[in-house]
């Protein structure tokens, strides 16, 4: 059934005479459906306004209207229907609110950036397959979940030590090709599964995700395969939701025991923080923006939609947690929380500049260093 906009959802209710507090409700509930919606429109946390291309000649672009988000160092993507760039650090900006910004032009995968074209920033600087977008050989293979088949890519490796990457909300499996050089430098086989609500996986049962909880089943059918194929052990690296889905695997399945670490990319550590600022949320994921007053509804609703109230234990195995100081969905103070749960087996790194699920793109050499520096004992 198609959602209206919460804007005509409260209009309609209102003229119906059910008043304010059922129009009120008909919002949360709305608000936390599109929060939820699994659909990959984008990353979440880069819904932001659309930038318009005044030039792209000689190794740099011309954006124009200049935003915080756009003024971001380091390497970002530029993505609309048909295009996708990439950009390098900030060239100069124009002082003024508002103001067109010059930034680096890395490259342009596909499509052309000419001028008047309306682009978004993305944290995705590889689109495509492992093979088109980085030369990596892989496999096409299928892991059976829980609902039914699920697509997954597998890079081998030498190394008996698999890594099991699961995707965050909003996004699809090319989240992990940022990961994926230094993976497969390290020798380390790569299972990188799609999951419900997926592109030509099953749908998400009522047309919402659950942040992880109720997705992880399909992330403990891939490493059932990965254990099935060879895998002697396992690390879980997974981004936003995807990361819960990993805490979630760490604690409840059955292949547990071979579980040799986790990597936790900007984990939803507090669903109801997280809810709270995706309901408030407009942009490129189709979603009307609730007010302040009506996002405590939205939290409320998606309470009741799933099991969300689930504790996340800190896992036994050894866990890396990377935190973005400038993340607005996962705060930082659940991070830190967590953190002081996990004694000598869980290590925290923040990065000043993150942003959600976002932290490689804010430094790049210094995120590989520190998972470089992780995964080397446990391989």
């Amino acid at each position: 059934m198609r959602i209206k906009p919460a804007a005509a959802t409260l209009t309609s209710l209102l003229a119906a005479g059910l008043g304010a507090g059922a129009a009120a409700v008909a919002a949360g509930r709305y608000g936390s459906r599109s929060a939820l919606r699994p659909t990959p429109a984008g990353p979440v946390g880069f819904d932001g306004p659309r930038l318009r291309v005044i030039e792209a000649a000689d190794g740099q672009v011309t954006l124009a209207p200049g935003s915080p988000p756009a003024l971001r160092p380091e390497a970002y993507g530029l993505m609309a229907p048909g295009v996708h760039a990439v950009v390098g650090p900030l060239v100069r900006a124009e002082s003024r609110p508002g103001g067109r910004l010059v930034r680096r032009l890395e490259r342009v995968t596909h499509g052309s950036l000419d001028a008047g074209t309306r682009v978004r920033l993305t944290p995705k600087v590889y689109v495509g397959t492992p093979r088109s977008a980085l030369g990596i050989a892989y496999e096409d293979v299928t892991v059976e979940g829980p609902l039914g088949p699920l697509p997954a890519w597998y890079v081998p490796g030498a190394r008996a030590t698999w890594v099991i990457a699961a995707h965050g909300l909003g996004d699809t499996r090319e989240q992990v090709l940022t990961a994926l050089p230094l993976l497969h430098e390290l020798g380390l086989p790569v299972l990188a599964p799609a999951y419900r609500g997926d592109p030509d996986a099953p749908p998400a049962p009522g047309g919402r995700g659950a942040l992880g909880h109720a997705e992880w089943p399909d992330l403990d059918a891939a490493l059932h395969w990965a254990v099935r194929h060879g895998a002697r052990r396992a690390v879980l690296y997974g981004w936003s939701a995807g990361a819960t889905m990993a805490l979630r695997t760490a604690a409840e399945s059955a292949a547990a025991y071979g579980i040799a670490g986790l990597v936790l990319d900007s984990p939803v550590l507090d669903w109801r923080a997280a809810v709270r600022a995706l309901a408030g949320r407009s942009g490129a994921r189709g979603r009307l923006a609730l007010p302040p007053p009506l996002r405590g509804l939205a939290v409320l609703a998606a309470g009741e939609y799933a099991e969300l109230d689930t504790a996340l234990a800190v896992p036994e195995a050894p866990t890396l947690v990377l935190q973005g100081q400038s993340d607005d969905v996962a705060p930082l103070a659940a991070a830190r929380a967590f953190a002081a749960r996990g004694g000598d087996r869980l290590v925290l790194r923040e990065v000043p500049d993150g942003r959600h699920a976002a932290l490689w793109n804010a430094t790049p050499h210094a995120y590989d260093d520190t998972v470089r520096r992780f995964l080397t004992p446990l391989l």
